[in-house]
């Protein structure tokens, strides 16, 4: 699906990466003339399977809970029904949550061109930048509100925005916003939303919290489920490097010298991706970073540093896992192993993307081995051990799945 007719911000905000497609068409979808005029400029030709699902039954106003990994093509699958069922001009009517600031401006960039037909304003309301022109955004009275939870939350403390006229609610990688704790806030700002309403959630993973969630927020809800069973995307080459702790900045110094292309490198906290960039960039590597407490412009700088090719590696916490979709990252490089089995298929979910081939690379010491036979349990397939140049690696004492211990040389 390569993006004709865009202007290069445009494909950027809409994601480079072709996605999976079905069989059907567009036209198979009950979607407008206009709509279907839009979709053929930007050059998609058959929906994805989330997109396929989701938009009849969104069309028709059903709540719905969309279960899709990223980049699966779900923004299109929300943001074209409500292209659709919201016209200009009658007040602020629509509300779409995302878990952060990147994700809440690709989503804006979606509406504002799947919504010029019927002349649909939005503002995006995000943390890390000045609130003033915002206020101002508001009192324009804008069709479409995307926020992320936080800065919302803070505008309607200061009575700066009213939802009690919002038909569409869509609640967008539900279950990162728990994991960042925006359960109070999204709470909240859901009491201001009227109880009537078409309201889609989408999620990456369905934990016990999300079907609380939904089971609140949503009534006799579609339930959708394209996910894979457990397993991250084929075309990803996974390796383990067991270290000692005192070891693992040596192993990702080698890891970089070994593997030359696009890296993704993800560290457990802000304060450890800040150090190691600056540890890179001492090493002469051409490296930028993000977590959440930088600004908005040094996140949206790194991150076009980082898609452009002006940085080759990127570190990041766990905020660039979902949502980010930068075209041609060959390797993920996890320097601290995430905290949960969903959290490194989202991580190793940023590259092979569309069928293309990638690396996953995991540094781990003796801590982390408990996690280590979760991700293989998960991948149903044990994560090959390798070794790096001038990097000792440390003697496994591992249990073989249902069979007797036994010492690794």
């Amino acid at each position: 699906m390569p993006h004709r007719g865009l202007n290069h911000d445009e494909a950027l905000a809409l994601g480079e990466h072709p996605v999976p497609t079905t069989d059907q068409t567009f036209e198979g979808l009950g979607l407008s003339e206009a709509i279907l005029k839009c979709i053929q400029h930007v050059g998609f030709k058959n929906p994805t399977p989330i997109q396929s699902a989701v938009i009849p039954p969104a069309l028709k106003g059903e709540d719905i809970i969309g279960l899709a990994q990223t980049g699966s093509g779900k923004t299109a699958a929300f943001a074209l029904p409500i292209a659709e069922r919201l016209m200009h001009g009658q007040g602020l009517r629509g509300l779409i949550l995302c878990p952060t600031r990147e994700i809440a401006l690709q989503t804006k960039a979606f509406l504002d061109l799947f919504g010029k037909h019927h002349h649909l304003t939005t503002v995006c309301l995000i943390g890390g930048v000045n609130m003033n022109p915002q206020i101002t955004d508001l009192k324009k009275n804008p069709d479409l509100l995307i926020a992320t939870p936080g800065r919302l939350y803070d505008h309607l403390n200061r009575r700066n925005v009213r939802l009690d006229r919002i038909q569409e609610l869509v609640l967008d990688e539900a279950d990162h916003m728990l994991d960042l704790g925006f359960l109070p806030q999204i709470e909240n700002i859901v009491s201001h939303v009227p109880r009537q309403r078409h309201t889609m959630m989408f999620s990456a993973t369905m934990p016990s919290a999300i079907e609380r969630l939904a089971q609140r927020f949503l009534h006799h809800p579609t339930r959708i489920d394209i996910l894979p069973q457990g397993r991250a995307a084929e075309g990803i080459t996974h390796r383990l490097y067991l270290v000692r702790d005192d070891m693992k900045k040596q192993a990702l110094l080698a890891l970089l010298h070994q593997e030359l292309g696009s890296t993704l490198v993800f560290t457990r906290t802000k304060v450890d991706a800040t150090w190691l960039a600056r540890v890179l960039e001492k090493e002469g590597q051409p490296v930028s970073h993000i977590h959440s407490d930088r600004s908005q412009r040094e996140r949206t700088d790194a991150l076009k540093g980082f898609r452009e090719g002006e940085h080759r590696i990127l570190v990041a916490t766990d905020i660039a896992s979902r949502g980010i979709d930068v075209p041609g990252i060959q390797h993920i490089v996890n320097f601290d192993i995430p905290q949960t089995v969903e959290e490194y298929i989202h991580r190793a979910g940023r590259t092979a993307r569309a069928n293309a081939v990638g690396l996953v690379s995991t540094i781990a010491t003796w801590l982390d081995k408990s996690m280590v036979r979760d991700i293989e349990k998960a991948l149903e397939k044990e994560l090959p051990r390798c070794t790096l140049p001038g990097v000792e690696p440390y003697t496994e004492l591992k249990v073989k799945p249902f069979g007797r211990l036994r010492r690794r040389r």
